[in-house]
């Protein structure tokens, strides 16, 4: 490769590289095997909350006032695995992104070779979600037909800071939300384990979609901006208000009608999803991606 002094180096090859450099070495160093790393054996034990109780989306509501323990235990379960369903259906749509990003690129490149460790991570996840929901005793809930179709319409138009910035906005509020379940001795603990490597390991993917973000707006254009702008607002209105399936209520035994509307109007669980997002919103707003039509989509989705 020619040095900087005798010819100018490609806008993003050298810098690119020393970051999935980085990333790489990482991941050597810092990963996890859910196969092994999980307690897949010992049975549920149904003492235990699936999430943090403040995470619920009822809780606050009258009716969570309401419920019995027991029942606010199996509520949080559900919705847990209900998360972990949207998890592996936005991983799926990353996954496509990431490859057709890289399709027919070097892959001796250590950006298409981080690319490729990415992908398997999310894979490793995907495996490790569907058991996890399995184990929780909850159904394959999967997001909306519409939702689906949407995200089957994003994954194959998406490009460049779209594709990258809708992956940071599904990763940065999973990761705020995990990080507190955790480190939660009222959450089952093979689930605090999940969402342990979860997090670790997506720390990695999040910088990887901010640093790609910011290199490819450096190239676009204002129409490009906006129009990507609005996209990626689309992008995380449906991701977010697909997190936990109505359904989620009738399985634990709840009035999924009463659930529904009282979750719906929850101003405590919104204010919890606002504040997991002051981070992505700084960050949107800091390379312009906080347009005013932006973010009309941001404030339905209660992100800002």
């Amino acid at each position: 490769m020619a040095s900087s002094t005798s010819q100018p180096e490609s806008p993003s090859r050298p810098s690119d590289d020393n970051a999935a450099r980085r990333l790489l070495d990482s991941s050597a160093r810092l990963s996890y095997d859910p196969l092994t790393e999980v307690d897949w054996d010992t049975p549920l034990d149904t003492d235990f909350h699936g999430t943090s109780p403040e995470w619920s989306t009822l809780y606050g509501t009258p009716y969570w006032q309401e419920l019995t323990e027991a029942q606010r235990k199996a509520l949080t379960r559900q919705e847990a695995a209900s998360v972990a369903g949207t998890g592996i259906w936005f991983e799926m749509i990353l996954q496509q992104m990431v490859l057709r990003d890289i399709y027919a690129k070097d892959p001796t490149d250590d950006t298409v070779q981080w690319a490729l460790t990415e992908i398997a991570d999310e894979c490793r996840h995907s495996i490790m979600f569907a058991r996890g929901a399995k184990k929780l005793r909850a159904p394959a809930y999967r997001p909306h037909r519409v939702a689906i179709e949407l995200g089957r319409f994003f994954k194959t138009v998406a490009f460049g800071e779209a594709a990258y910035a809708s992956i940071l906005v599904a990763e940065e509020v999973l990761d705020v939300m995990q990080r507190d379940w955790m480190r939660d001795e009222r959450v089952v603990p093979f689930v605090r384990t999940i969402n342990n490597i979860h997090v670790v390991e997506e720390s990695r993917h999040m910088k990887f979609a901010r640093d790609k973000t910011r290199r490819h707006l450096a190239r676009a254009g204002r129409l490009r901006r906006r129009v990507h702008a609005v996209l990626i607002a689309v992008a995380a209105y449906v991701i977010v208000t697909s997190m936990v399936n109505r359904k989620v209520y009738a399985n634990a035994g709840l009035d999924e009608e009463r659930a529904l509307r009282e979750a719906k109007a929850n101003e405590h669980h919104r204010s919890m999803m606002r504040a997991s997002c002051s981070g992505l919103m700084e960050f949107l707003a800091s390379v312009g991606l906080l347009t005013r039509p932006a973010l009309f989509f941001y404030r339905r989705a209660h992100l800002i």
